[in-house]
């Protein structure tokens, strides 16, 4: 405690060693944030700039946040042209370079030279600057590089005059401190906090060095964390909302020296006015589809009558680029951002204001290179019921309607799906693709709809969350909903049994959004409880987490993360194009789809570790397909379906072939390969689009109808008219002369019911048990699931699939069971032990003498224990895992085994190249 009260003096005094007043703000000052997920983060509660417009309300303060998950002072991934940190502190929008440039583009839009890339209302006065956690990581090592970049940083910047007229005036903040939430799911932060501490203090010195002002966080926050009665993060690195509140006061005391309250209703509606301003502004700073903004999408040329972009053309058939589209809106968004300013301005003094956003430029009109025959250019769509008229269902299937927009207009473009345990069907629905229009508001939501009266049909809708943007996707865990709403990770939960979502927490920040249609989708948990989801190329995703250095990849990968315990990694770092589909067999076997391709690839064999920025190369697909592209995946598991059918793959098409293609795995040495079979459906509608696929609690197979004339951003304008935003339906697919599967009841049954639940045959029964159990407490379910195994018949033939679930299930509950996972990695099934050995490698830095067991492991008679063993040796930093990942040489290789063994080598490289081991 002496060394953090140290810490604090250093950078209180730090503004009298330099012989500088307080720090004070001037009117009309512009104030920038600028640094990483604390950063980040304060925008959407709102404290600390409402702290600032309160204290000093005549001054007109312009503040923007340029907070950015998982930035450093010398790394901060982003899109194409994205722009420097420099030309958005000055008020240079950032611009295509000069070799994409057109200026005929402009004149022919009109949008005018004057403003071409002009940013309203940055041009920096002021700078609050976050960093140093991320940094930290690198420990003693990196001290001396980072106190190098830190001065570098801050001399560049104090060099600068973002304003046009002097130098920017800079608060340096330091990291907050780890909070110790005294839980088994978390850590206690002593390592990270010992860095920290380090950190802070050459933080300080820098600070001194360059005449800036310092504020320390990080020994206030401890402090902060020892005394409140409720945890001040959500993590133990990020603030919730009330820690968020809890610093911005530490800050407003530390720069101003008191704080002059929060009470008053007047002080929430000046909040209210800075949320709903910074609403506006992260539309902006981290607007969505940024790669067709600014980068090289932004200069696709289209041409009327062509369903394709052209590079040259003539001009007078040539229709509006995306860029000229796209910095219309942004240009509309900065006049309403600053709209809004003027809101703030008056709630701080206390006038009456009404935004007024009539001055907005107009947006650009452009009109669609595929028209439709109708009058307007208007396409035609047949009604959901007549349109099963132009499907052909696979032999002995029969398809029916269960909900279309007719009956429930919210029922429009809906991207995914998901049965909760009650049986109800969830779908995110996404009207506003490929985007938000700023004029519209936003109006993606997550839909629950019900068949009350047993007919197969919906007769009920209930929006659970509205005000979404791009919810390309969601799963269900922990009594509430996981979705995806780039660039972040949200929560949603119902806390009072209104089927509305009261809980709306970001969970996750960072994953990037420079293309919607590439961005995270696919949401599946594995058998364990963790979460996985996929994003394409042109992305740049960088998320902080309390457990390391921040996790990076760049254009494409599958990302592993898992609630309980806020672990976050890239599964599969690989140059996908656009992966959509990833699905989990009985025995915990995980195959990803690249959508762009419809290829389809055995995640295990390069799933292992690798260091950013390398990544997996060229893998084997497991089926040559022959058409494409895939939205999703779904494996067959179902009584309602013949014996035949049983674990096959289900690959929805949108292109060229519009139906669901079926294929039939079999093994192949160490993996798998699988061949086409009769197509579940297919349709000759050339608005199908089926955008999603699932197996219904009733054993069908359920899938999403995305009706639209058009789909994909290379092709058309994002802003093409002919774009529907109207349509969707729900349809699905039984078997004739097969009764449908009764569902077994799930929501709020008992502990040991649940765990019964796990003997089913069907995937998605137990699937749903696991996330019904997810809510509940873990010392509760492992105390059941002890009395289960106890009860378990070996006999039965299902015996090592039941134990290989109650080993998922101590993994989904966070409690390692060292003694259950050795019986099971010695499993007298082969498909057992590979599992088993996947959960070592999750569990390996706590289980006893975890690369002995790898050891016998890669010395397996079955080729895939073996190349789990390999995969999993990856993920450790000693050479000795080297030796153990070499083992598997012993027996015979094949193309997996050896693939999977250069690649671990490949990582492990690395380690064995570093002195002194």
């Amino acid at each position: 405690m002496k060394r953090l009260r140290a810490i604090s003096i250093l950078f209180a005094c730090l503004s009298a060693t330099l012989g500088a007043e307080p720090f004070t703000l001037h009117k009309g000052d512009h104030v920038c944030i600028i640094g990483n997920t604390l950063a980040d983060r304060m925008q959407h509660f709102g404290w600390l700039e409402t702290l600032l417009h309160a204290r000093f309300p005549q001054h007109e303060l312009v503040v923007r946040n340029l907070g950015f998950s998982g930035d450093e002072i010398s790394l901060r991934l982003r899109s194409m042209d994205f722009g420097s940190p420099d030309e958005w502190l000055s008020g240079a929008s950032p611009h295509p370079n000069a070799r994409k440039h057109d200026a005929a583009l402009f004149d022919k839009a009109n949008l005018g030279s004057e403003n071409r890339f002009e940013l309203i209302q940055t041009k920096a006065d002021v700078i609050f600057a976050f960093f140093g956690y991320n940094e930290s990581h690198a420990g003693q090592a990196g001290l001396e590089k980072f106190k190098k970049d830190l001065d570098s940083a801050l001399k560049h910047m104090l060099s600068q005059k973002y304003n046009g007229k002097s130098a920017p005036r800079i608060v340096l903040f330091s990291p907050i401190g780890h909070e110790n939430l005294k839980s088994p799911d978390h850590s206690d932060g002593s390592e990270n906090n010992s860095r920290l501490r380090l950190y802070a203090a050459a933080m300080a010195d820098i600070a001194k060095a360059n005449g800036v002002v310092a504020v320390d966080l990080f020994a206030p926050t401890q402090e902060l964390y020892s005394k409140s009665a409720q945890p001040l993060t959500m993590n133990g690195i990020h603030l919730n909302e009330e820690g968020d509140r809890q610093v911005a006061l530490a800050i407003e005391r530390a720069l101003f020296g008191s704080n002059l309250g929060t009470a008053a209703a007047s002080f929430e509606k000046l909040r209210q006015a800075v949320l709903e301003k910074s609403f506006y502004w992260f539309q902006r700073y981290r607007a969505t589809d940024g790669y067709s903004t600014y980068g090289d999408r932004a200069f696709l040329t289209f041409e009327k009558g062509s369903p394709r972009n052209v590079n040259k053309t003539d001009q007078d058939r040539r229709l509006p680029s995306n860029y000229e589209v796209l910095l219309r809106e942004l240009q509309m968004i900065d006049v309403m951002t600053s709209n809004r300013d003027q809101l703030i301005w008056a709630a701080a003094q206390g006038r009456a204001f009404k935004v007024d956003d009539s001055n907005t430029p107009p947006p650009v009109k452009t009109e669609s290179n595929k028209p439709g025959p109708l009058p307007g250019g208007q396409h035609e769509f047949n009604n959901a019921e007549s349109a099963i008229k132009q499907m052909t269902a696979g032999k002995n299937m029969t398809i029916s309607l269960f909900a279309s927009e007719e009956q429930f207009p919210d029922l429009a473009k809906p991207v995914q799906m998901a049965f909760d345990p009650r049986g109800r069907l969830w779908v995110a629905v996404w009207p506003s693709y490929p985007h938000w229009n700023p004029k519209e508001g936003m109006i993606d939501k997550l839909m629950i709809l019900e068949d009350t009266d047993g007919d197969g049909k919906a007769d009920k809708a209930k929006v659970f969350a509205d005000r979404l943007h791009n919810p390309t996707g969601f799963e269900f865990w922990g009594g509430g909903v996981i979705l995806a709403q780039v660039p972040d990770i949200v929560f949603l939960k119902d806390t009072d049994g209104d089927d509305k979502a009261d809980v709306r927490e970001r969970i996750l920040q960072g994953m990037d959004s420079a293309d919607t249609h590439h961005s995270a989708n696919s949401f599946v948990l594995d058998p364990g409880g963790a979460l996985y989801w996929q994003e394409g190329t042109f992305h740049q995703t960088q998320v902080e987490t309390p457990w390391g250095p921040p996790v990076r990849c760049s254009n494409a990968g599958v990302f592993r993360f898992e609630p309980r315990t806020f672990k976050f990694e890239a599964y599969v770092s690989h140059g996908f194009a656009n992966p959509h589909g990833h699905v989990f067999d009985r025995w915990g076997q995980d195959f990803v789809t690249d959508g762009t391709g419809a290829q389809t690839y055995w995640a295990a064999a390069f799933s292992g570790h690798v260091d950013y920025p390398r990544k997996h190369p060229r893998l084997n697909t497991v089926y040559k397909q022959r058409t494409r592209p895939c939205p999703g995946t779904e494996i067959l598991s179902s009584r309602h379906f013949p014996d035949e059918m049983q674990g096959n793959l289900l690959v929805p098409n949108v292109i060229g072939f519009l139906g669901i293609l079926q294929y039939k795995f079999q093994d192949d040495g160490a993996g798998f390969a699988a061949s086409e079979v009769e197509p579940i459906v297919s349709s000759t509608d050339q608005n199908f689009r089926p955008s999603d696929v699932e197996i219904g609690p009733d054993g069908a197979i359920w899938f999403l109808d995305w009706q639209n004339p058009i789909i994909g951003h290379m092709q058309h304008n994002l802003r093409d008219p002919s774009r529907d935003h109207s349509h969707g339906r729900i349809y699905r697919v039984s078997y004739q002369g097969r009764p449908l599967n009764k569902p077994p009841r799930i929501a709020g049954e008992p502990v040991r019911k649940l765990l019964d639940l796990l003997k089913e045959p069907e995937d998605r029964v137990r699937y749903r048990a696991r996330v019904e159990l997810s809510g509940r407490k873990p010392v509760e379910v492992v105390a059941s699931l002890n009395e289960w195994i106890g009860a378990l018949d070996p006999a039965d033939k299902d015996y090592e699939h039941h134990r290989l679930e109650a080993l998922w299930l101590q993994q989904n509950m966070n409690v390692v069971n060292e003694a259950l996972l050795k019986r099971v990695l010695r499993s007298p099934e082969p498909r057992a032990r590979a599992a088993a050995t996947r959960v070592l490698c999750y569990w390996r830095d706590r289980v006893q003498d975890s690369l002995g067991l790898l050891k016998v492991q890669a010395n397996d008679d079955h080729p895939r224990v073996r190349l789990e063993a390999v995969r999993a040796c990856s993920f450790f930093r000693t050479p000795q895992a080297a030796d153990v990942a070499l083992e598997s040489l012993n027996k015979e290789q094949d193309y997996y085994l050896k693939y999977t063994l250069d690649e671990t080598m490949n990582t492990l490289d690395k380690v064995l190249k570093q002195p002194n081991l």
